[in-house]
């Protein structure tokens, strides 16, 4: 069952502790809305300064909200189109430092002001879309955007 772990090491030390807790939380369970619902709720404890984190899932050839913590959001959000959409075209991590510089974004939350999109797959085909916003500018470095695409490598395994 879930316990409370203290984050108090480097990044590196958290992340590790945190992925161990995303595999105990996930293990022996397949079910994906289950298991995006633990992922997102897990990310909401543990990053600071942020606004929203969640998924959208990849359905019917566009993107439609998921399990996530926050603000309600947009519903569905055309491929190609926003961070998300062109996150989920590219099949890359997209960080983005000021929202408002991004030609397109889509304002589900006016605080917010730095996002970063990680693409989820499954037998290599797309599935979801990580989303996390910040009201912070420049909130996600690089070596947290690849931290987090650690997480979600742990997350695929268990899906």
């Amino acid at each position: 069952m879930f316990q409370s772990i203290s984050y108090n090491g480097s990044m590196e030390e958290n992340y590790s502790l945190l992925n161990k807790q995303l595999s105990a939380l996930l293990a022996g369970e397949n079910h994906l809305i289950a298991n995006l619902s633990n992922a997102s709720a897990l990310l909401n404890v543990f990053l600071k300064q942020i606004n929203w984190v969640g998924f959208y899932l990849f359905e019917d050839g566009g993107l439609v909200l998921g399990p996530f913590q926050g603000l309600p959001a947009c519903i569905r959000i055309p491929i190609g189109k926003g961070v998300c959409g062109t996150a989920a075209q590219a099949a890359k991590t997209l960080v983005v430092d000021d929202v408002d510089q991004f030609p397109g974004h889509i304002a589900c939350d006016a605080a917010s002001k730095s996002e970063i999109v990680i693409p989820v797959f499954k037998n290599r085909s797309l599935i979801a879309v990580l989303d996390i916003d910040s009201p912070i500018k420049n909130r996600f470095s690089k070596e947290e955007a690849k931290h987090l695409e650690q997480f979600v490598k742990v997350l695929e395994e268990n899906l």
